[in-house]
């Protein structure tokens, strides 16, 4: 694909400046192919894995296409985790600053209160859908001016059985609205999904970009299986863990069952810490700070609270 710039793609001269202050120079692939259609209005289907850039792809044109002069949300982006939440409003939150526009993200695990002040004078939404949910119900937020939807990680948010919020919400949304969605896959369910919420959508498909691929190729992960009985599963674990003398992200099925290892862990002496959906934001984001700053060996967490986690400190 010929590299195109972002002028090219119809970004702004301001929010380009905005790009190039945070180094961001040339679009990625996703963004070359999503960005003209996504400025146009048109709805967009787009399978892109994490790490593609795909934010900025539905992020820059909701920017742009939002205006300043609303008190309630012009543009709603849904999304699986709390995490994903925070970081997708971090990386649009410079670029709406630009434009004098707020950007709020409200999820589960914080308090009501707050996260109600904070959604109040928000164009820009970033919501996960059963906080979501909740506020509308509350009448705290209103999803009657709702112009754009992006589902972001729409694969996702049905594995975590989000679909009953999601249409319930999609329900509330003005019909006449441009929709986005980005998924790992479009198949099956997911594709189901942009049959019912988009009409006659663009349709991309796009890899991680050349630097991404080339961190994943230069990480080396090896996969080693061990086989195990429950009896000694613990005791293989930590010799696993002391074998390879760094940081370790250990996954286990349920919330109990991560703060049980967290207690069998601690009593030989490996200091590890839990990090599942019945800790608070702010106990999860403790946790995790202590982890990248290496306090603690180990991060015992269930598969959905770990989603969307960047942690290259893994080793």
């Amino acid at each position: 694909m010929p590299q195109e710039s972002f002028a090219a793609l119809g970004v702004s001269a301001d929010m380009m400046r905005v790009l190039s202050e945070r180094g961001i120079e040339t679009p990625f692939p996703i963004q070359t192919l999503v960005l003209r259609d996504a400025y146009a209005g048109h709805d967009v289907l787009a399978k892109a894995p994490t790490g593609s850039g795909k934010t900025l792809a539905f992020g820059l044109p909701i920017v742009e296409r939002t205006s300043a002069d609303g008190a309630a949300p012009s543009a709603l982006v849904l999304v699986p985790t709390r995490e994903l939440a925070a970081q997708v409003a971090d990386a649009l939150d410079s670029l709406a600053a630009a434009r004098g526009l707020r950007v709020a993200a409200v999820y589960g695990g914080a308090p009501i209160p707050a996260q109600a002040k904070r959604s109040r004078g928000a164009q820009i939404l970033i919501a996960t859908p059963g906080r979501l949910q909740d506020l509308v119900e509350r009448r705290i937020v209103s999803l009657a001016g709702v112009q754009t939807l992006v589902l972001d990680e729409a694969d996702r948010m049905l594995d975590m059985g989000f679909k009953p919020q999601v249409d319930r919400l999609v329900r509330r949304l003005p019909a006449q609205r441009q929709t986005m969605l980005f998924s790992a896959t479009l198949d099956g369910e997911v594709g189901e999904l942009a049959r019912a919420y988009t009409s006659n959508p663009s349709r991309f498909e796009a890899e991680l970009p050349a630097i991404a691929r080339e961190h994943l190729e230069a990480s080396e992960v090896d996969h080693k299986f061990v086989s195990v009985t429950a009896d000694d599963k613990v005791e293989r674990l930590i010799q696993e863990l002391e074998a390879e003398r760094g940081l370790a992200l250990v996954f286990v099925r349920t919330k109990r069952g991560a703060d049980r290892l967290v207690q069998k862990l601690a009593r030989r002496d490996v200091n590890a810490l839990a990090m599942h959906g019945d800790m608070t934001q702010g106990a999860r984001e403790r946790s995790l700070a202590r982890f990248r700053a290496g306090k603690v060996t180990a991060l015992v967490a269930t598969d959905v609270a770990a989603r969307g986690l960047d942690l290259a400190e893994i080793t």
